[in-house]
């Protein structure tokens, strides 16, 4: 990976104008796509498989009249009026008979018809005028919506002066939303961090063009989307969040990298290559554990949140292939202007320093004081209550929120999120009856305040029953309403014969966070099972996994905490700009912990990995001892903490910025994320980690061997590329294949060991051995298909392995004459790929014919240019005398003897 994120880092240096115009181009094709395919948004919420869900869709068959979308009228009379007045009855009736002529309008309830009881208040004051329309809100015909509106406004001006009508209910509880100039500010502040991290304005310009670029294809590709997906309005906000931050974040981590390389002297095309094939790699890395967690919130079974994961997923994607294109391809055109000013102070006695060395010199007072204070941070999180938006959390200055608040000051609260008990009636004789008998049982039921409607359908096939709760959509009294409602479900059956089902719009919002909330645990155990699995691969290492996993949980319970706190409690409510304090959008848990993982790994990647880095290379001169841990911990610390913390300041900005002005769905989700990356990069990997790395000392680096041999190499942070850089003069001489201390192991066992060879373009080579599996196995090596010790140096073609393995299988021929059932098509087959060097096995096994046949075939493809050919042999005459019959002579001989190992590795 980091050996072709270098290649492409350095093509894309070179070729900036052919990138950045591809990318150009892309946006323009994703524009012309959303005007053409934009559908518009559809927040209407929906679980299949649901009780309430399989409600409404019996009603939408049997009942439409109450099935769609509703909306009501609120009526307040001035001091002392009633409703009842002519001054206030005649003008509601006139508006009602208008609205019954709306199309798309499939009931109109007058509050003097007495069709439903309580539609106007005990004290007379107030009354409501349910209006019913088609179809859910989203499908309806705006010009529906703006003529109900604009009757309503006239009806304000007929009624007595000090009157109050306000229009709300599900067709305006939702709320679009739309960005403001508080978000701008967010990316100025992000400006603002980079030009004073980068210390150079043309460099600052990179991450924030890179990201807003990425952003604007995120976007435009989601609208038009909409065509074929249901796609909610929270969506693209969600997306353009994570897309803005992420891509600022990753750009920077890449440019940041170069601008180091170019400082020391690097030229500016070896730094951008070797940029992104380091900080790249850990960029595609942390990239990838977004896009699972974020893919990972289709656990919670529910269709509108995994289209929001994948969206979300899909902006965080192209941030990650934009950063490894496009940044480099900047780092073109900026040139050496990338190094700017250099900082007047070394970073070894800057604050990052005095930091670092101040938390790894009182390990446990630091440990014990950052968990400890998280821990009091995380309390108000097991008070979270959870629920979807209604009309309640809108603005005040919100007519549908004015609507909310008078309905439940003049009704009671249960008014604003009724009930609906619906079932099929078609054996009984008498439904009117029937359903009036149920609806007296359920008026009888704790937590029912009325039962305004009990009727059966026209066609007497199917009854409804409609409650008003005691308490509001959003009190978990309710959703317990609901559950003592579905108990009672086979003792109406059997005393009724009807199949009750508990359905409405409130309904599906309580069976929506339900399962939310059953998704959380395994949700949780997949994401922090990610993580421990994903670290342990990268860092080779037990205990840095265990501690950076419990670190995220964590940041993710003081997120948790810090959102009830303000939502719930009313702490900086205000501030804030919280239109009504009780319970957050249900989703918000899942969609912050999916998030958050992905960013807290990122910043345990980009410091530990350096101080990975540091250890590794001071053990090697100084010995694995506990001071050499400590200042590794220290030097890689200094190294990275510049970028991360600009990164992690730069997220919160972004993130921070869609709270105050922010959407009511967005803002808890934004203030978490907020909170949680400046715990988890702050206080977290910037505190806890050298706290505890430095307790750990050199065992933060054991794993247990078995599983070290069982665990893939993932090279996060471009080793393969640092090693080629400082490998680039070896071998002194041009080799077709070169090899120094060439030792190849097997479960832990050396098969042979401390191989030098060198063989010129155009030469061959015998590998002679008594044991044909120590030749093969030197063979295989030479082909990429066996890797060798990590302290061996193998090139092949001038690629150095087993960074460039994948090159050298595609180019290099091989022929593994034993196994083959046709000897000749095996040599032809190795060398039909235009192969110059050719690898072959078990040449004298074969018969005196079979050998002169192959070895014609060699004789044949060697005369039109030179072949490099390396043959294993039982013994190096035998092998020269095939050479020889390949017109070869002259080759020099390798005698490889096997290692001392058990002979069961043989097998």
């Amino acid at each position: 990976m980091s050996t072709l994120l270098s290649s492409l880092g350095r093509w894309s240096f070179r070729h900036p104008w052919r990138v950045l115009g591809t990318w150009i181009l892309l946006l323009v094709i994703m524009g012309g796509s959303a005007l053409t395919l934009n559908k518009g948004f559809d927040d209407s919420f929906s679980i299949p498989g649901t009780e309430s869900q399989e409600g409404l869709e019996q009603l939408n068959r049997t009942f439409p009249q109450v099935a769609g979308t509703g909306a009501q009228i609120i009526i307040v009379t001035a001091d002392g009026a009633a409703v009842d007045d002519a001054a206030y009855r005649e003008p509601i009736e006139a508006a009602i008979a208008d609205f019954e002529q709306v199309p798309e309008m499939s009931a109109v309830t007058s509050p003097y018809e007495g069709l439903v009881d309580g539609s106007i208040s005990d004290d007379g004051n107030a009354a409501i005028v349910q209006l019913q329309l088609d179809g859910q809100a989203t499908t309806i015909d705006p010009a529906v919506t703006t003529a109900v509106e604009d009757r309503v406004d006239q009806l304000r001006d007929e009624l007595p002066p000090g009157s109050i009508t306000a229009l709300g209910g599900d067709l305006y509880a939702a709320e679009l939303p739309a960005l403001s100039i508080v978000e701008v500010i967010g990316v100025i502040v992000a400006l603002i961090v980079l030009i004073v991290a980068f210390r150079a304005v043309a460099m600052a310009g990179v991450p924030l063009a890179v990201a807003l670029i990425g952003v604007g294809i995120s976007m435009l590709g989601l609208l038009a989307t909409t065509q074929f997906a249901t796609v909610s309005a929270t969506t693209p906000m969600l997306a353009l969040m994570l897309g803005l931050a992420v891509g600022i974040d990753y750009s920077l981590f890449i440019a940041a990298r170069a601008q180091d390389a170019i400082r020391a002297g690097t030229t500016p095309e070896d730094a951008a290559s070797r940029a992104t094939g380091t900080a790249g790699s850990a960029v595609v890395f942390a990239g990838v554990t977004v896009l699972i967690a974020l893919i990972g919130l289709g656990f919670a079974g529910i269709p509108f949140l995994t289209t929001m994961g994948i969206a979300a997923a899909a902006a965080v994607a192209i941030a990650v292939l934009i950063s490894v294109s496009l940044t480099p391809a900047f780092l073109g055109f900026v040139g050496h202007r990338a190094a700017g000013r250099a900082p007047k102070k070394p970073a070894d006695r800057g604050f990052a320093r005095r930091w670092v060395t101040l938390v790894t010199k009182h390990p446990i007072v630091t440990t014990v004081s950052v968990v400890l204070g998280l821990g009091i941070v995380a309390l108000p999180a097991a008070n979270l209550q959870l629920a979807l938006p209604n009309a309640g959390v809108l603005p005040e200055q919100n007519q549908a929120r004015q609507a909310y608040d008078l309905a439940a000051e003049n009704f009671g609260e249960g008014v604003n999120g009724p009930l609906i008990l619906t079932g099929t009636i078609i054996t009984s004789d008498d439904p009117l009856t029937l359903m009036e008998d149920l609806g007296d049982e359920v008026a009888k039921i704790d937590g029912v305040a009325d039962v305004v409607l009990a009727t059966p359908n026209e066609t007497a096939d199917t009854g409804i029953v409609q409650v008003i709760p005691e308490t509001g959509p959003s009190d978990p009294a309710t959703s317990d309403l609901v559950r003592e409602l579905r108990s009672h479900q086979q003792q109406w059956h059997d005393e009724f014969g009807i199949d009750i089902k508990v359905t409405g719009f409130t309904a599906v919002a309580i069976d929506i966070s339900d399962q939310l909330a059953d998704a959380l645990l395994p949700f949780g155990i997949f994401v922090v099972g990610l993580s421990f699995v994903l670290l342990t691969i990268v860092f080779r290492s037990l205990w840095v996994p265990l501690k950076a996993t419990l670190g995220y949980l964590l940041s993710i319970l003081a997120a948790f905490g810090v959102v009830t706190a303000v939502f719930e409690w009313g702490w900086g409510a205000e501030a804030l700009h919280v239109t009504k304090e009780g319970p957050v959008i249900a989703f918000m848990p899942i969609v912050v912990m999916g998030v958050l993982f992905g960013l807290a790994m990122d910043y345990e990647v980009f410091l530990v990995s350096r101080m990975r880095e540091e250890y590794v290379h001071r053990s090697k001169r100084f010995g694995a001892t506990r001071d050499v841990a400590i200042e590794s911990i220290r030097s890689g610390y200094t190294a990275s903490a510049r970028v991360v913390t600009a990164a992690a300041v730069i997220m919160f900005a972004v993130f921070a910025a869609f709270v105050p002005e922010g959407d009511s769905n967005i803002k808890p989700i934004a203030l978490a994320l907020a909170v949680g990356i400046a715990v988890d990069a702050f206080l977290i990997r910037m505190t806890l980690v050298p706290a505890i790395m430095a307790l750990l000392g050199t065992k933060a680096w054991w794993l247990p061997r078995w599983l070290a041999r069982r665990l893939p190499h993932l090279d996060i942070e471009g080793e393969a590329v640092e090693r080629e850089e400082q490998l680039a003069g070896w071998p002194e001489r041009p080799a077709a294949i070169a090899a120094r201390s060439l030792t190849i192991r097997a479960d832990d066992h050396a098969i042979v060991e401390g191989i030098d060879v060198s063989v010129a373009e155009g030469e061959s080579l015998v590998l002679a051995s008594d044991d044909p599996h120590v030749s093969r196995a030197v063979l295989l090596a030479f082909a990429g298909r066996v890797s060798p010790d990590d302290n061996s140096l193998l090139r092949v073609g001038e690629r150095l392995l087993p960074s460039r393995a994948g090159w050298v299988r595609a180019n290099v021929g091989l022929a593994l004459l034993q196994s083959a059932p046709n000897p000749r098509s095996a040599i032809r087959s190795a060398l039909d790929a235009n192969a110059r060097i050719v690898l072959i096995d078990g040449a004298d096994d074969l018969s005196p014919t079979a050998r002169k046949d192959i070895a014609a075939v060699i004789r044949a493809d060697d005369e039109t240019q030179p072949l490099t050919v390396v043959v294993t042999a039982h013994s190096a005459d035998s092998g020269t005398r095939f050479l020889d019959n390949a017109g070869r002579p002259g080759a020099s001989t390798l005698t490889v003897t096997r290692a001392t190992i058990p002979t069961e590795v043989n097998a």
